[in-house]
């Protein structure tokens, strides 16, 4: 296992700036698994972050390498559920979570890794891979510990089996259509009110589904935005709200009263991603606006609350944020259970390559359903990746290259690499 600190200076044009990162410089905490196998196929993995505090990302990482060295890789690709158990119960590792915070992330990023090397041994890209996958196979993979409640083996099952039947239909659709995307790059709160408008106008002739607006450094700012935005779009354009934790749960209601005549498409994590009782009693206040979060929601025990109390309207999975792919497959089924669409969050570098994987199949094998539903798109560091994304008329297109898509160039590894890369060295 090999890691690299990679770091971009985003912040030098305040691409990702809102009301609570101000100057992020997006980052990955990126491994790399090398096997001694005849294919020599690696499997690659990260964890996004924002700049700082990437290094001690990078050590939660390393804090597992023993789960991983030395193992055999066929039991390991063959018993992935198995084995993401293994890593969350670490029993000394377990007493800094458990299955939260950088270890949690560390032990996704481990796990995606492996299920990017296996997807490579198949041949096939990740979201085809898992949507080939029969329900058993499929349920054999999530751990149920604290979910049961809500999610059962047998209601996962229910939800899985009436759609096998119908799956290639799907599979033709999608290659067809793609699936629907929406965007943030027009967005970022540091950008000045021109560029707003020529972006959200850019982004219309796209074809993107919707538009994301930043919110939440101040009321009078965000009502002049979203009128300019709104006047330039039409009053029935989707245009989606983000405060990224801004407030608290009486500020969010009074804020987004202020904010209501804009028809939002949404209010994005308008409070702490911990509080699921002040989420529930925003979505309560401020109705008809949904109310969307799931990006800073670490783990699946958290979104089975969050649906329980009926918290949100729409669920953001996050790729890097969770247990891997495994948890993300719980949190998919949990959303259909409950009926509540899921939009995947991928605001950072690598993200829309991952995310798109685990959209497609919640479409091919879970619910499938794309009505109301699009993958977030941001329009920067694509061209780090060995298979960037590829968006047709505002749709994301289904990757065909084997693997998870978190490869990245061994060029761009080097020139970002922090603090020695040339990027960072000429700075």
């Amino acid at each position: 296992m090999t890691t690299h600190d990679v770091r971009f200076p985003t912040s030098r044009e305040f691409a990702g700036s809102d009301a609570v990162n101000t100057d992020p410089d997006y980052s990955a905490a990126y491994l790399e698994l090398v096997t001694d196998s005849r294919d020599a196929r690696h499997g690659h993995g990260f964890v996004f972050t924002t700049g700082r505090g990437n290094d001690v990302q990078l050590a939660a990482i390393e804090a597992l390498r023993h789960h991983v060295i030395g193992r055999d890789v066929d039991e390991l690709l063959d018993d992935l559920g198995a084995f993401a158990t293994e890593l969350s119960s670490d029993s000394q590792l377990r007493w800094l979570g458990p299955e939260k915070g950088v270890i949690h992330m560390a032990c996704g990023a481990i796990i995606n890794a492996l299920w990017d090397l296996k997807a490579k041994r198949a041949g096939k890209p990740l979201w085809m891979l898992l949507s080939e996958l029969t329900p058993e196979e499929i349920v054999d993979l999530i751990d149920f510990r604290y979910i049961s409640d809500a999610l059962s083996r047998d209601e996962a099952l229910a939800v899985l089996e009436p759609k096998v039947s119908s799956r290639a239909e799907r599979i033709a659709t999608l290659t067809a259509c793609g699936y629907p995307a929406y965007t943030t790059s027009p967005g970022w709160l540091g950008y000045d009110d021109e560029l707003v408008g020529q972006l959200s106008v850019e982004a219309v002739a796209a074809g993107f589904s919707m538009i994301k607006l930043k919110v939440g450094r101040d009321v009078a700012e965000d009502r002049r935005r979203l009128a300019l935005v709104r006047n330039l779009l039409g009053p029935t354009f989707p245009i989606a709200v983000d405060a990224n934790q801004r407030w608290g749960v009486d500020e969010a209601v009074e804020w987004m009263h202020q904010l209501a005549e804009f028809n939002p498409a949404w209010i994005e994590e308008p409070t702490s991603p911990d509080d699921i009782v002040g989420h529930a009693a925003i979505r309560a206040r401020i109705k008809p606006i949904p109310v969307a979060t799931g990006e800073h929601a670490h783990n699946r025990i958290m979104f089975k609350q969050l649906l329980q109390a009926g918290a949100i309207d729409v669920v953001q999975i996050d790729a890097c944020r969770v247990g891997g792919v495994n948890e993300i497959l719980a949190i998919l089924l949990l959303a259909a259970k409950f009926g509540v669409r899921v939009c995947p969050h991928a605001g950072g570098v690598g993200l829309c390559e991952l995310v798109q994987h685990f959209a497609m199949f919640d479409y091919v094998a879970v619910t499938g359903e794309m009505s109301g539903r699009a993958i977030e798109y941001v329009d920067h560091l694509h061209e780090h990746f060995l298979t960037p994304v590829r968006l047709l008329h505002g749709r994301y297109m289904p990757p065909s290259a084997p693997g998870s898509g978190a490869e990245m160039l061994p060029t761009s590894i080097s020139e970002y690499s922090f603090p020695r890369g040339a990027a960072w060295l000429a700075s």
